[in-house]
This record gives C-alpha cells, structure tokens and sequence, in this order.
C-alpha cells in the first residue's frame, strides 16, 4: 500500500511571527499610521529637495495669503476716533501713522493701543476693527483740574496729578485753581480737598504752594498766607476759616496765619501794622517822639 504525503497544517516560523506580530496593537497602528506618514514624509522630502520646487512652492503660499489677506472684507480704509478733543485725535493720528488703506491682518491692535495708551493726555482707551473697514477708537481724556506753575512754566494736571498737556497762559485757563511749588502735582488729591474746604475764601483764593514737598501754604490776595501743618491741613484751614468768620482775621492787616502748630496758632503783622505797632509801644514805653 502506497503512503500518502500529507501537508502540515502548522504554520511555518515566519508565518507565525507575522501573525503574532499583527496581533499586538502597537504594531498595527504603526502599520497603519506610521507606514503612510513615512511614505508621505519621504515622498514630500524627495519633492522639495530641490531649491526650484522649494521657491515654487512658497510663492504660491504667499500668492494665496496675499489673496486672502487683501480681500475687501479684510481691509481696513478709515479711523474713526471718538471721545478725544481735536488735538488728542490729531496726535493718535501722528503716533499711529497708518497708512491706509491696509489689511487688518498687518496690524498690530495690542501694540497700537499701548502707543495710544501712552499719550499723556490719554486716560483710557480701546481699539477694535469694525464692520466697514473702520479702526475703532474709544479714548477717555484726563480733565484738567488744575493748573501746575513749575520753573519750566505751566501745566495742565489731571485728578490724580498726571500731567495732560503744558499750557502757555494762565489767562487761557482762568478757572482753573493754580499750585505751585516742588512735588505739588503729587498731592493733587490733598490740594482738592483744600480747593473744596476753602469756602468763604475762595473769592481771593490766589493758590496752593507746596513747601517743601510735604505742606502747603494757601495764598490769598493782598498777599496773606495761611501755612498749614502736614498733617491734617484741612482741619486747620477749617479753624483758620471759622477765625476769620469770628474776628474778620484775615480782613485785617495781617500778613500770615501760621497754623503749622494747630494747638498754638500765630499772626506775622503786615508791615503798616508792625510799623504802627512799634510806634503805640514805644509811646507807651515813653519813648515817643515829640
């Protein structure tokens, strides 16, 4: 009887590594994302091997976002400028020097809004490209309060004391309250305070001066002074102003109040009154001139 040769049904070695191998998760999703990426990526790094096709390409790229960039609903054509006074808008336009019309993709709004920011006379302000291919721009100013007399000249000073612009005459700015002296436009605020607290005297109220930069004196017309302590200069304006409601202190020939020691205030005469009462003591003294 002739023996039949049978295959073996057992897979070979190789065969069997292979369907081991397609068994194990990291090898499939290698053999099906990374072989294609490789052939991709081989396939991209053959093409642009060449300096022609490298140049080709990217100019076509810039073609197509010149393109986009420069199409109607991108560009920007005018600026509008809301909330400024004449001059502000002129100098955001000077600072900003857009030359337009220009692709909102080539401007920098946090940039612009910093340089905007940065004007003296420039409180607040917000940018944002609007429908119509409008630059937007909201601006709060800072409103002079007062007027700063510097060895300089003049200046225009915000609620806070900022400097918003330099002022030629003080004719031109006649309702505005007047300090002067060293570091006045750093006690703005206190300076207020004794602008409000001063009542009665406001009709001659010449202005504030910082002595020293830590006190004021207030003056008034005929050349009066009222110094005032450093701390609490409004309490002692206020007891210098309920004097002068009393006795009419300051319609007399007095030169200054001092209230620097607010528990012992002093007068200094002015100079017909010292003069006078020089004279009346020397009678009393029996020294008078016959």
């Amino acid at each position: 009887m002739q023996s039949v040769n049978r295959a073996d049904p057992a897979p070979s070695r190789l065969n069997y590594r292979l369907q081991r191998l397609m068994l194990t998760p990291v090898f499939r999703r290698a053999l099906r994302v990374g072989l294609p990426v490789f052939l991709v990526t081989a396939i991209g790094g053959a093409f642009l091997a060449s300096p022609d096709r490298r140049d080709a390409l990217s100019e076509q790229f810039a073609d197509i976002r010149q393109q986009i960039e420069t199409r109607p609903e991108f560009m920007v054509g005018a600026m509008a400028i809301d909330g400024a006074s004449p001059d502000v808008a002129d100098d955001i336009r000077e600072i900003l020097a857009l030359d337009l019309p220009l692709s909102s993709f080539h401007m920098d709004l946090a940039a612009m809004l910093a340089t905007v920011s940065e004007l003296s006379a420039v409180k607040d302000a917000s940018m944002r490209v609007r429908s119509g291919g409008i630059l937007q721009v909201d601006v709060i100013e800072r409103t002079p309060v007062v007027l700063w007399r510097t060895r300089e000249g003049l200046e225009l000073l915000d609620d806070e004391g900022v400097s918003v612009r330099e002022a030629a005459f003080r004719e031109d700015y006649a309702n505005l309250p007047l300090i002067a002296g060293e570091g006045a436009d750093k006690a703005v605020p206190q300076a207020l305070l004794l602008l409000r607290a001063a009542g009665p005297l406001t009709p001659r109220l010449r202005g504030l001066v910082r002595v020293g930069e830590r006190r004021w004196d207030v003056v008034l017309d005929r050349g009066q002074r009222i110094l005032l302590p450093e701390d609490q200069p409004v309490q002692a304006l206020e007891r210098a102003i309920a004097m002068d409601q009393a006795q009419d202190l300051m319609g007399r020939d007095i030169a200054v109040v001092d209230f620097r020691l607010p528990q012992r205030p002093t007068v200094r005469l002015g100079a017909p009154a010292a003069d006078e009462w020089w004279r009346v003591r020397d009678i009393l003294m029996g020294n008078g001139r016959g």
